[in-house]
């Protein structure tokens, strides 16, 4: 005889099914009570029982980084009776704080993505504010833009970013076009607790306003704005939106700035929910790349650029026989780190005469921070997330090395993988025109500022425990030694400090003869079951002609911390 659910558990699934808006997740979470209690087999009981504590074991929690969650019936689940409790959640923030009556909606192709969106604008109509939904699947930087440009008081996008298929989510930003941090954060989700019954919600049938593509048409300009309209143009691309939303508008900001149309890969072309050619639609993940690479292949361009599925991630890669580090893994082309990405644009930007702050975060590469004293400009590192980099004082440009650039703040306040793909491109088309390389501007940065190398150490789990098992144990028995390097200083960063607020990670400063300077910090990640360590370490390099071997000591240097460091940690790499 099988165990049926408790009768609390029961009662907290029949009364979300009594209130649930959408007869798919309906469905869904009956057929689940149904497998509870009915005369199934022992197994098939077990598992639905499973799946009930799961979803019910608590709810989504509201955070900087909004929501995101897996696709189902269930308060542990991205749903429509999730997202609308969310919604009048923001609406009610937005009026205690007297922030302004119009909230601009975005969305992406995902799952679920437009009905989440109109679900928002029905309660922000429904609680006497004005809602405003883009015309379309648009890139979340378009969205970004779109709050400033429209001087909203809040805006929504409903997108996963580079989450798997099965997920979705809820990212907010306030006014200023970026996204939300405390106090903000704790208000919006108290606003969510205090949210009764769902049927108490008022929704509006109607009487929201669909935004014209004069939105879309003023991002365009201002994107196309950031490259100089003499700088040189003759440059090929391959380009792939990794079956998102980015192509239409990553190929008119082209057009508008004057680039060649570049290829796109077909077999990613259209947007598809379901990312059918990749594991993860994440250019960051092994294989993500290949069916471009293949493209590359059979056309030769100077570049390769990526985006993620809702574009605000700009990826690069470079002919593998240049002069940097990396064999293309058999392909011909060599992924760019999201660093050495970050420190080209850097000096792109340098060259251009910028002024005001660079900014990163305490995760990335050291080498923004060369860079930018160098020219004589403001620095500063923040926590992880562009909602920290976008609040950096005199903000001119920041990016992490998760592929994430923020090239025209005053445009959009976030990462917008549109416009560092064109600033990208400018650089690229500059050097192409002097013989010269991405890979060369490398070089340069490495002989001027020491060679900057750094990697990632990232463990994907099914169990969240083994994440705080290992933050706990390195925490408990923290590493003296890693790669034959002595750690100097360790701090734990749950305490804070006065430049950064608490957060969960562990930061270690190493020393030895063989590095100028290494750092390494590890975190469990903000959007996806994984602990992540970033390790960097910085040779001398006299010559061009030591380039070669600083950076096959720095590969060996990576590699053996990488080793230690899952040692310590007492995961399995």
């Amino acid at each position: 005889m099988t165990q049926a659910p408790t009768t609390d558990l029961l009662a907290r699934a029949r009364a979300w099914l009594a209130e649930d808006p959408d007869p798919q997740t309906r469905e869904e979470l009956a057929a689940l009570l149904a497998a509870a209690e009915g005369p199934e087999a022992e197994s098939e009981s077990k598992l639905a029982w499973s799946q009930l504590a799961e979803r019910f074991a608590d709810r989504l929690q509201f955070g900087t980084a909004g929501l995101r969650g897996e696709l189902g019936a269930g308060p542990m689940r991205m749903n429509r009776a999730v997202v609308i409790r969310a919604a009048a959640g923001l609406v009610a923030y937005v009026k205690r704080e007297n922030l302004g009556d119009l909230v601009v909606i975005g969305y992406d192709a995902r799952h679920k993505s437009y009905d989440f969106a109109r679900d928002t604008a029905a309660v922000v109509v429904g609680a006497g504010l004005r809602a405003a939904l883009l015309p379309r699947a648009l890139p979340t930087p378009v969205l970004a833009f779109a709050v400033r440009h429209l001087g909203a008081a809040a805006g929504v996008t409903v997108t996963a970013s580079h989450n798997p298929p099965q997920d979705n989510g809820y990212k907010v930003y306030l006014g200023d076009g970026s996204q939300i941090v405390p106090p903000a954060d704790a208000g919006i989700a108290a606003e969510i607790d205090a949210i009764g019954a769902l049927a108490d919600v008022p929704l509006a049938a109607d009487g929201w306003e669909v935004v014209g593509e004069e939105v879309v048409e003023a991002y365009l300009a201002r994107a196309a704005s950031i490259v100089d309209e003499h700088s040189p143009r003759d440059l090929s691309v391959v380009y792939t939106p990794m079956h998102g939303v980015g192509r239409d508008t990553l190929v008119a900001a082209f057009h508008r700035a004057g680039f060649p149309a570049p290829t796109v890969v077909a077999e990613q072309a259209e947007p598809d929910p379901d990312f059918p050619t990749v594991a993860f639609p994440n250019p960051e993940e092994p294989g993500a790349m290949d069916l471009a690479f293949r493209t590359a292949a059979a056309t030769g361009p100077d570049i390769v650029i990526a985006n993620d599925p809702d574009a605000d991630r700009c990826a690069v890669a470079v002919p593998a026989n240049g002069n940097a580090a990396g064999s293309g893994n058999g392909t011909g082309w060599r992924m760019l780190r999201g660093d050495e990405v970050g420190a080209l644009l850097g000096a792109a930007l340098v060259a251009k005469k910028a002024a005001g702050t660079f900014a990163t975060t305490i995760v990335s590469s050291t080498l923004l921070g060369r860079i930018a004293e160098a020219a004589g400009l403001g620095y500063a590192e923040t926590l992880t997330g562009f909602k920290w980099i976008a609040r950096a004082d005199g903000l001119r440009y920041g990016y992490e090395e998760a592929l994430g650039y923020c090239v025209d703040p005053q445009g959009v306040r976030d990462k917008d993988g549109i416009t560092a793909a064109l600033l990208v491109a400018e650089l690229a088309a500059t050097l192409k025109q002097s013989g010269r390389t991405l890979n060369d501007l490398l070089d340069d940065l490495a002989l001027e500022h020491g060679l900057h190398a750094t990697d990632q150490l990232s463990v994907r789990v099914q169990d969240l425990s083994l994440i705080a098992d290992a933050m706990r144990t390195l925490r408990e028995q923290p590493p003296t030694v890693l790669a034959g390097l002595t750690v100097t200083r360790a701090d734990d960063l749950t305490a804070g400090s006065p430049d950064l607020p608490p957060t969960d990670g562990l930061r270690y400063y190493l020393a030895g003869e063989a590095v100028r300077s290494a750092r390494i910090v590890v975190r469990p990640s903000g959007t996806e079951p994984k602990l992540k360590c970033y390790l960097e370490v910085v040779l001398p390099v006299a010559s061009a002609a030591d380039l070669a071997g600083a950076r096959d000591r720095a590969a060996e240097l990576l590699a053996a911390i990488k080793r230690d460091l899952a040692t310590a940690a007492g995961i399995d790499a």
